[in-house]
């Protein structure tokens, strides 16, 4: 019988979930790969880059946002398409595509979500640093960071509720701890609040909206 080699990112997102499931939401360079059964990104999450890395690219390659006071991710999709009236009178519609627009915000969030470069452990997924947000997910600065070095396109991973994700939830209840939606997207607003400043950190609120490309 062929031992099930369980591949060492898969472990590493577990161990990076604070609360059974995934962060609601999480950005990355690449669009990853399914490995055991769970959808990971590709490469080293901001802050786990370890020493001596031998292939650069694999760096720097995703952020976790932190849910920590998260609105509702509202979404808004947008049909393109060409509609025009015929001879008989009645209309008729040309579909190109389906794209989406979301948004959400966060109030009084962490400006950072540690108090210096986490460090995360790139087989456990855990911090020897103090995080300052519950999931050590980013905070405000972190996020602000990430806008500014992307001018362009992205990938966004999405975990919430769709028709079926709940069914089957016999252990290890796989289905329930990976991200079920990724789509390539820009941001198209950004704008924050520095609502409280403090000793080790502020307060930020942030606003943001993507839309896909």
């Amino acid at each position: 019988m062929v031992e099930e080699v369980i591949d060492p990112r898969v472990t590493y997102m577990l161990g990076r979930q604070k609360y059974y499931r995934p962060s609601g939401m999480l950005w990355s360079e690449n669009t990853g790969t399914l490995q055991n059964g769970i959808y990971v990104p590709n490469g080293y999450e901001i802050g786990a880059d370890p020493e001596g890395i031998e292939d650069p690219s694999l760096a720097d390659q995703f952020l976790l946002i932190t849910d920590d006071n998260r609105q509702p991710i509202q979404f808004k999709n947008e049909r393109i398409e060409k509609r025009e009236r015929m001879i008989n009178g009645r209309m008729r519609s040309y579909h190109i595509s389906d794209k989406l627009t979301l948004s959400t915000s966060w109030t009084l969030i962490p400006s950072r979500s540690h108090d210096d470069v986490p460090t995360f452990d790139t087989i456990s997924g855990l911090s020897p640093k103090r995080s300052y947000t519950t999931d050590g997910g980013a905070g405000g600065a972190d996020m602000l960071e990430w806008y500014d070095a992307h001018k362009g396109s992205f990938w966004v991973f999405l975990a919430y509720d769709r028709k079926g994700i709940f069914k089957g939830t016999e252990a290890p209840y796989d289905h329930l701890r990976q991200y079920n939606q990724l789509i390539e997207m820009f941001i198209t607003d950004f704008s924050y609040s520095v609502e409280k400043r403090g000793t080790k950190f502020d307060y930020w609120n942030v606003s943001v909206t993507l839309e896909e490309v």
